[in-house]
């Protein structure tokens, strides 16, 4: 049996996906990133050879790296961009999906894809930290919540408090006066919500989502998010049967087992 190996190392979390010679996954892990991302890379990678009792990347037939540290996957035969991997990563997990909002750890990508699991288009917003993974980050800190809890907080909202601030550093400063002057938290997350999904309003056209898209990147797994984008963009967001996480080193993966078995 031939193994084939995909690892995405991000800015926040590094993922790495093993795949046999008919596409199962074998093997996946998520780690926290490490300030180098070569040792991201080493890290997570030892995880998962282990757990399909590989010694080395070696005895891999074809490993592909992809995300913000692409280039700094050491032992990789190549390396793929996490906008081509998170698009062939959704199609094998899901080839009815056509459109991606990918919520990452600095950046936020619309993405279209082609009936062959290729990009057709994608819009990217790289130069603001607004509505990313870092930035949600801000946010729970802001509450003195975990991620996990600030991300179902806006559920139970009856109303939304509008955050007007377009910035990260100063929507903080603005959540943070509106906590301390005893407005209800839920609400207040509500409006952080609606600030994000509207920033993900022009990705999804550049997308061509029409009546449906899906999310991928930690974020996706943000409930209060989901809710709020189906409720801006008036779209069905498609919940994903493999963690939406992975899909930049699914992606990878399998890009690595169609080269490998060609």
């Amino acid at each position: 049996m031939k193994y084939f190996g995909g690892c995405d190392v991000g800015s926040t979390y590094t993922k790495a996906v093993i795949l046999d010679e008919n596409g199962k996954i074998c093997a996946d892990t998520t780690i926290r990133s490490k300030i180098n991302s070569e040792i991201s890379a080493k890290l997570a990678m030892e995880e998962v050879l282990n757990k399909v009792g590989l010694k080395s990347s070696e005895e891999l037939a074809y490993l592909i790296g992809t995300g913000y540290g692409r280039n700094k996957v050491p032992f990789a035969d190549e390396n793929i961009s996490e906008i081509s991997c998170h698009a062939m990563g959704v199609h094998v997990t899901d080839p009815s999906v056509k459109a991606i909002i990918d919520i990452g750890g600095q950046d936020v990508k619309g993405i279209s894809i082609d009936t062959d699991g290729t990009v057709k288009n994608f819009a990217m917003n790289d130069k603001c930290a607004a509505g990313t993974g870092r930035f949600y980050e801000a946010m729970a800190r802001s509450f003195e919540m975990s991620l996990p809890e600030f991300s179902n907080l806006s559920l139970t909202a009856k109303n939304v408090i509008p955050i007007t601030a377009q910035c990260t550093v100063f929507a903080e400063s603005e959540v943070i006066t509106l906590v301390g002057e005893g407005k209800p938290m839920d609400e207040i997350a509500a409006g952080i919500q609606m600030a994000v999904a509207k920033r993900c309003f022009v990705m999804s056209k550049k997308a061509g989502a029409t009546d449906s898209i899906t999310l991928t990147g930690g974020c996706a797994k943000n409930a209060g998010l989901k809710q709020a984008i189906e409720h801006v963009l008036k779209l069905k967001v498609i919940n994903l049967k493999t963690d939406p996480q992975l899909m930049g080193a699914l992606g990878a993966a399998e890009y690595a087992r169609q080269k490998g078995m060609a």
